[in-house]
């Protein structure tokens, strides 16, 4: 029989053995938590709503009419009125026809205004049966023909007069190079209440997001020459916001804009070269070129303006569209009076956070819904809260693989953990959120992570990120209520995007990470005023867990038929090249197993092309090789040789 000292024994080995799993409960549970939390689709789901059969909805504008109704129009230049439109059975009825490429709706008294490509037109339906009986031209501007003179608007002004942007069109044997070949294109013009055309800013290349929010004129620009991403413009008579296509037209009589074609080009090269055929070369990244930026130009000459935000190509946006202002008093959630911006590429939408400072707007591009059918070109809000989203890809890639699409946006009435401002301080940031912030994880430094930098200004199809720079976060504040977090940062770089990441932070209740735990924020102007004291700051780490150590990976053998391994021995997984695509934007294209702009990563496996002919693509893309994609392949001379070889082989692991 045990003694009494025995069962002692074993009681106090058993209360030892709880208290380990006690232990280890606790420390394993904010891990649980935090895989346990909550994506952006548990809180705002996308409905779409039965369309008739028959109907193609390539959605080029979108309006909620003041009876509840909701207008769209076509790219196939039709307009249609949809009557219930939230409910199970909503009821289609075209009311105009026949027009040309319609890329915008507005509404002003009892009528409706589209831009047609050619034309601002005025439809009204003059026996009240619902369908447009008079098109009236307001102003009819010139084309050249080119298809790609788009033009999109009409937006509203506060007087009652209306503006509209004209996109570039592309050069004959330069095909990659942005021409304005007629008056108006590269151009945001005004049309007055008397129907005349006036001028108003130039400097745009691709301007599909005209807008106006509170009472000022807005657009947004895609990615292409002379523009290295995505960017949000607030816009002034005047402005030039940086491609040089318009300024043909800029010392004609009725230009607001003064800045000229020679002083543009004596500071900035063209790169028109020809090589030995005379053929035109067209102009590549190189990463060994002194770069020039914006900035710099808008340093010399006042007129030129810098983008409120920039955004992340491949993270934000691809052919970012339309903006439009959460005015729905929370019934859209808790983002009122904020801007949510759509992007076609990517089929996704964004959130910005904005303010003014020193004269100027910037602020911080945040994500807030991806999974869309198809492009996001156009959104409007409902009365009840939810938004409309308007969908094309006809031409225009988009991860969304349907051709068009009319979707909505529906809160639940749930509370995202999200980071809800993001604004600059003189020695960082100060970051408000949605509900309070787990203390602990918040004053942890390890929580956070800040890099900074820039995209080149040249006549290249997009840029690279450049001059990137990890950023040393010096301490944290958090408020009393814990729904306010200030960083502080050493080496704040004005005109840069700063990239802010609070992986680590955790909500106080739930201990949720963040919904999106970056943002992106272009510093146009760093503020004034007093920096927070070391005395208020946090400094602590936590310690870093050393990974452990890896199983040794199966030797890869390249699908080129020959047998032949690659020159490393080790397939990279989907977790180690995932952070290398997302860093070099290969991810704005492609995907692992669906056409997006570009071929899917298994489409790429199998042609079959050994792990250096892959790299060699990279650098150097062949498009003759994908003749059914419209938008050639960059190169991306950015890519480091080391992530270039680590995706080759990655894909290669693809081929089944």
């Amino acid at each position: 029989m045990p003694s009494y000292s025995d069962k002692r024994l074993k009681n106090k080995y058993k209360m030892k053995k709880i208290a380990q799993i006690i232990i280890l409960i606790l420390a394993v549970m904010p891990m649980l938590r935090a895989q346990e939390s909550p994506k952006e689709e548990d809180f705002y789901k996308i409905v779409t709503p039965p369309i008739p059969e028959g109907i193609i909805l390539e959605v080029g504008g979108l309006i909620t009419l003041p009876n509840g109704n909701l207008a769209l129009s076509t790219r196939r230049g039709e307009v249609w009125i949809v009557e219930n439109p939230t409910s199970s059975r909503p009821y289609f009825k075209k009311f105009a026809t026949g027009m040309h490429e319609v890329l915008g709706l507005a509404y002003k008294e009892g009528a409706l205004y589209c831009a047609q490509r050619g034309e601002l037109t005025k439809l009204i339906d003059k026996d009240g049966d619902g369908q447009a009986d008079v098109y009236e031209t307001v102003y009819a501007w010139p084309l050249s023909g080119h298809y790609h003179e788009y033009s999109f608007g009409p937006k509203l002004a506060p007087d009652g007069s209306f503006f509209v942007s004209g996109n570039v069109a592309f050069g004959d044997e330069e095909w990659w190079r942005g021409e304005s070949r007629v008056p108006g294109r590269g151009w945001i013009f005004h049309i007055t209440n008397d129907g005349k055309y006036e001028p108003w800013a130039t400097g745009v290349r691709s301007p599909a997001g005209i807008s106006m929010i509170n009472g000022e004129l807005w657009y947004t620009d895609n990615q292409g020459d002379w523009q290295g991403t995505g960017g949000i413009f607030r816009v002034k008579k005047g402005d030039f916001m940086g491609h040089p296509a318009g300024l043909r037209w800029a010392e004609l009589p009725n230009s607001p804009v003064k800045l000229t074609e020679k002083q543009f080009f004596a500071e900035r090269d063209n790169r028109q070269h020809r090589d030995a055929n005379n053929r035109a070369i067209k102009p590549e990244n190189t990463g060994n070129e002194e770069p020039q930026f914006l900035y710099q130009l808008k340093e010399k000459y006042d007129m030129v303006r810098l983008p409120a935000v920039w955004l992340p190509y491949g993270v934000h946006g691809v052919s970012t569209s339309e903006l439009i202002l959460d005015d729905t008093k929370g019934g859209f959630g808790p983002f009122e009076g904020q801007v949510f911006v759509g992007d076609q590429g990517q089929s996704n939408i964004m959130r910005v956070v904005l303010e003014e400072v020193k004269g100027e707007y910037q602020g911080a591009s945040i994500g807030f819904r991806s999974g869309f059918q198809s492009g996001v070109l156009r959104m409007a809000f409902d009365k009840d809260g939810s938004m409309y989203v308007g969908e094309t890809n006809r031409g225009w890639g988009s991860a969304g693989d349907a051709n068009q699409g009319l979707q909505r946006l529906v809160w639940n009435g749930q509370m995202p953990f999200e980071m809800y401002t993001v604004k600059a301080k003189p020695d960082g940031f100060e970051i408000q959120f949605t509900m309070p912030v787990d203390r602990k994880s918040a004053e942890d430094l390890s929580s956070y992570s800040v890099s900074s930098y820039l995209y080149k200004h040249y006549p290249v199809y997009g840029s690279p990120p450049i001059n990137t720079e990890e950023l040393n976060i010096k301490g944290v504040k958090v408020s009393e209520d814990g729904k306010t977090v200030r960083l502080v940062i050493d080496n704040l770089r004005q005109y840069y995007v700063h990239k802010l990441s609070l992986n680590g932070v955790r909500a106080a209740n739930n201990y949720w990470s963040l919904v999106h735990p970056d943002a992106y924020y272009t510093l146009n102007n760093i503020p004034d005023g007093a920096k927070l004291p070391a005395s208020e700051l946090k400094t602590t780490r936590s310690t870093s867990v050393k990974a452990a150590p890896k199983a040794p990976a199966k030797e890869h053998v390249s699908p080129d038929g020959k047998g032949q391994k690659t020159a490393s021995a080790a397939t990279p997984t989907w977790e180690e090249v995932k952070p290398l695509l997302q860093k070099n934007t290969c991810l704005a294209c492609h995907t692992i197993d669906k056409k997006v702009v570009g071929p899917s990563y298994q489409d790429v496996a199998k042609r079959k092309y050994t792990n250096q002919q892959i790299v060699d693509l990279i650098y150097n893309p062949k498009p003759e090789n994908w003749p059914d994609y419209a938008t050639p392949m960059a190169p991306m001379a950015q890519v480091p040789k080391a992530d270039a070889a680590k995706i080759a082989a990655w894909i290669n692991s693809l081929a089944k």
